[in-house]
């Protein structure tokens, strides 16, 4: 049996159904001054402080649900807490987590305001330019 990109549709919109109420939820939740949620314990979130790589999927998720589904609130909080959280993990040394962190959040808010899809409004693609560059400069 031969799949089509229709069959997959009803499939695919649920997928982001629940993509939504898990990034809502986490979003209510889960207080920035834990840190990055890590994993799970008895179900809920914990963080480990020697680790913060999942900060980046934390809210580059919400860029991609954005891009997916169209819906704007996730495009203002995924910018809003790329600029007010990412910042620190750009220049990382030691780890290997920037793809995980600054590719999933400044890279992903780059590409959209590139595409067209996110407003590059007062010097928002200069930032998500120059965070990569530093990101990457770090990891040469």
């Amino acid at each position: 049996m031969k799949l089509t990109p229709a069959q997959l549709l009803p499939t695919v919109r649920r997928l982001f159904e629940l993509s939504a109420q898990k990034i809502r939820s986490i979003e209510k939740t889960w207080p920035p001054s834990k840190g990055a949620p890590v994993l799970t314990v008895q179900g809920r979130y914990t963080s480990r402080n020697w680790t913060e790589w999942t900060q980046g999927f934390q809210y580059g998720s919400m860029l991609l649900q954005f891009d997916a589904t169209g819906e704007t609130e996730f495009l203002e909080i995924g910018r809003q807490k790329t600029i007010q959280f990412m910042a620190p993990h750009l220049s990382h040394t030691g780890v290997h987590d920037h793809g995980f962190n600054n590719i999933s959040t400044y890279g992903n808010w780059l590409r959209l305001m590139r595409e067209g899809k996110a407003p590059a409004a007062n010097g928002a693609v200069d930032l998500a330019e120059l965070a990569l560059k530093i990101t990457g400069a770090v990891k040469a």
